[in-house]
């Protein structure tokens, strides 16, 4: 689990990003928690938007990319959910204790 401190410290550090995901109609699939496993083991942390048409709830496609993927949810505003997993290659981040 993350602490408060460093859910606060990946929330400043995720400010600026734009998402690089969207989960639509169809909602979360295999191929998609594929590509964002890769996507997070690059960047660490990510946005994912979730689209006006997604029929599912959007604390359910949150609960299902993070457990699709390993990732641990940072925040949800609104129709967009922050993601972190640390990387193994291309650790970028030095979380707060």
């Amino acid at each position: 689990m993350l602490t408060g401190k460093q859910k606060r410290y990946l929330r400043s550090e995720a400010h600026h990003l734009n998402p690089i995901f969207q989960v639509g109609k169809g909602g979360v699939n295999e191929n998609m928690n594929t590509q964002i496993s890769e996507a997070l083991e690059a960047r660490e942390l990510i946005k994912v938007s979730i689209l006006q048409n997604c029929e599912d709830d959007k604390n359910t496609v949150a609960d299902e990319i993070a457990s699709g993927t390993g990732a641990k949810i940072v925040q949800i505003i609104g129709h967009t959910i922050i993601l972190y997993k640390e990387s193994k290659e291309n650790k970028k981040i030095a979380l707060p204790k």
